[in-house]
């Protein structure tokens, strides 16, 4: 059984990705992503493997979230992960 738990997280930046990262995506592992979530610093979710929901649609992230040094990034958001669509 899958325990499936709903939160909600505020101020996530969703963009689309370019045609080259499609490609690019899409070669290395197979997996068509089609947008970039971009995560608040002060968020502790597990990104990996989850499936997540916007746009009316359910979509699951793909692989590790890209994380940078949050001193370093003088905006609110210092991860990214892609995300495909489940169908």
């Amino acid at each position: 059984m899958v325990n499936e738990t709903r939160i909600s997280v505020d101020n996530v930046i969703v963009s689309p990705i370019t045609e080259t990262e499609v490609l690019e995506m899409t070669n290395l592992n197979g997996k068509e992503a089609m947008y970039t979530l971009h995560i608040p610093k002060e968020d502790n979710n597990d990104w990996e493997n989850t499936y997540v929901e916007f746009f009316g649609s359910r979509w699951r992230t793909i692989g590790k979230p890209i994380q940078y040094i949050e001193e370093m990034v003088p905006l609110y958001w210092n991860k990214k992960v892609r995300v495909e669509s489940v169908g």
